[in-house]
């Protein structure tokens, strides 16, 4: 296996943290009581126990570099995640010039993933 790099993000609860990650696509790969894992193709996301996590004042994130955010961003859309203010929500825009789309992805742990275009 090549060497690599994976995120860890804070969860306040593995059972919602996984639920909410199923339905945008991710399969568990991995869970014990200290650690979950979960993956969509080659995207994996590392998830570590925080019961005391207050999503308002959650500043973990990540960026999620992805040949197509737009697919992502609709499936996010499709699954239910809000475009509105509060916690999850989902927001997309278009870079004037650059011509990357980015959009960002607050996780019910309040952890920011941002969606940019490879």
């Amino acid at each position: 296996m090549a060497d690599r790099a994976t995120v860890n993000l804070p969860s306040r609860d593995f059972d919602e943290t996984a639920a909410f990650y199923e339905a945008l696509g991710f399969s568990p790969v991995w869970r014990d009581p200290t650690w979950m894992i979960l993956a969509r193709g080659p995207i994996q996301l590392e998830f570590f126990p925080h019961p005391q996590l207050d999503p308002t004042s959650n500043w973990f994130s990540c960026c999620l570099r992805l040949d197509d955010p737009i697919l992502f961003y609709e499936v996010c859309r499709a699954a239910g995640v809000p475009e509105r203010a509060g916690i999850p929500r989902l927001a997309l825009r278009e870079d004037a010039g650059v011509g990357n789309v980015v959009g960002t992805l607050i996780d019910p742990n309040g952890s920011l993933l941002r969606l940019i275009r490879n």
